[in-house]
């Protein structure tokens, strides 16, 4: 691959090197907040924007034209794994994610394939159309979900506020659960490699619910499968990125499973965490997102209030603890990423 990125501020950040600023990108960064997305979303479906390279280009590119950001993330959705397997998904508005066939007992597991990489060849393609469009300028960052928080909508149906049929499936039939999580990795694992063979920059494994588990379920139904998927990556001069909701509660676990960033929700005092890590995990985060819909002054003070912590320690990049909300001022994120590329710059 050519535009490696190596010498991109966010790849020497990500891999704990020295950068004269941190680099500056945000999760959601491409998404309903913008006036441009709507502009799409209101001709086309979801999953036919995830699905079009050429569609899903153009929302990639959205917060790198209107941004400025140091990192574009590939506009996709950490469902698409769950589809490919076999689950019937569709996007309702205001409703979100839904699956009209859920995963309930050890016949629907058996029924979810893994030799599932022809069905997802469009990522391949959108990011092969993305990187040309970027033509070196910044990283391109992948992603996929983890395999509990796929698990969970699978099990589910959709979204849910208290993941009560998941965590009955890990209690009363554990057994089926890591059958059901073993076939997710592993289609998950191929496919972050299936990304790294397209020639994104990064990775990053979303585990967006893992915060609704205890400790011991955390590391017997989530962290055991990131760790197998991490250690299964193509990982020479990619950095990997974990992630999730409670990570500053599992960072002492997330380190185990050797990511190069571990990116931190907003609960944590960031620089706590960071020197609680291993040497060369950098970390990534932890604004609160709601931050961004407050006034100018206060956004700015409380970015270089972050900044003030964490001005000293290698391998920080500036990230929110959780995406972007939908109704937050595009002027405000745009705001955000002004004073973080112009006032971080180290003296």
């Amino acid at each position: 691959m050519s535009n490696n990125q190596k010498e991109s501020l966010f790849v020497r950040a990500a891999f704990s090197q020295p950068t004269e600023r941190p680099p500056v990108w945000m999760m959601r960064q491409a998404g309903r907040f913008m006036k441009e997305y709507w502009d799409i979303k209101n001709r086309y479906s979801f999953l036919e924007m995830c699905k079009t390279p050429e569609i899903a280009a153009d929302v990639t590119m959205l917060p790198v034209d209107l941004l400025g950001i140091d990192a574009a993330i590939l506009f996709s959705d950490i469902l698409v794994t769950a589809e490919a397997m076999g689950g019937d998904l569709s996007f309702t508005q205001g409703v979100g994610p839904r699956f009209s066939n859920p995963v309930r007992n050890s016949a629907d597991v058996d029924k979810l394939e893994t030799d599932v990489m022809d069905r997802l060849k469009y990522v391949a393609d959108a990011i092969v159309v993305i990187q040309q469009r970027l033509n070196g300028l910044i990283p391109l960052i992948g992603f996929a979900g983890a395999p509990f928080t796929v698990m969970s909508y699978l099990v589910e149906g959709g979204s849910s506020k208290d993941f009560k049929l998941t965590k009955l499936m890990l209690h009363n039939e554990p057994e089926l659960a890591h059958r059901l999580l073993s076939k997710i990795a592993d289609v998950t694992t191929a496919y972050l490699n299936l990304q790294i063979d397209a020639g994104v920059n990064a990775v990053q494994i979303f585990d967006s619910w893992a915060g609704a588990l205890s400790w011991d379920d955390y590391q017997e139904f989530s962290h055991s499968y990131i760790a197998r998927i991490i250690s299964g990556l193509k990982r020479k001069d990619i950095p990997v990125i974990s992630f999730c909701k409670g990570s500053s509660v599992f960072a002492p676990l997330m380190a185990q499973t050797k990511p190069d960033v571990i990116s931190v929700d907003w609960n944590a005092d960031l620089l706590s965490v960071k020197k609680s890590l291993p040497s060369g995990i950098a970390v990534q985060g932890n604004l609160d997102p709601h931050i961004l819909y407050a006034d100018k002054k206060v956004i700015r003070e409380r970015i270089l209030r972050l900044y003030e912590k964490m001005k000293d320690e290698p391998g920080f990049i500036f990230n929110l603890g959780h995406g972007i909300m939908p109704d937050i001022p595009f002027d405000h994120v745009k705001y955000a990423v002004e004073v973080i590329k112009n006032e971080l710059k180290k003296a």
